[in-house]
């Protein structure tokens, strides 16, 4: 095999193993969301903690990336303000 093959078949496993590593992110995050949404929480913690997930997911920090302080203070307050947050009271049932 010459190096281009050598290198096509490496970039095409890496992108693979990308490919595999985001939709088990992905489902995640959908699991993640019908907890939220079945918990009965407030619209406000939920914002926040979707916008902790866009910021760890954007490529703009406030630090650089090999560095993530950042990254995980704001999951970390994220995380805080669902963990304090009371759930909805129950919504009249129909009968």
């Amino acid at each position: 095999m010459d190096t281009t093959t050598t290198l096509l078949v490496a970039g095409a496993v890496v992108a693979a193993v990308l490919l595999a590593v985001a939709l088990a992110v992905l489902v995640r995050l959908v699991r993640t969301r019908r907890t939220l949404r079945r918990a009965g929480l407030p619209t406000g913690p939920r914002w926040v903690f979707w916008g902790a997930v866009a910021y760890l997911l954007l490529p703009t920090d406030l630090l650089p990336d090999p560095i993530y302080l950042d990254d995980i203070a704001v999951l970390l307050l994220a995380l805080r303000s669902l963990r304090t947050a009371r759930p909805l009271p129950p919504g009249p049932t129909e009968s």
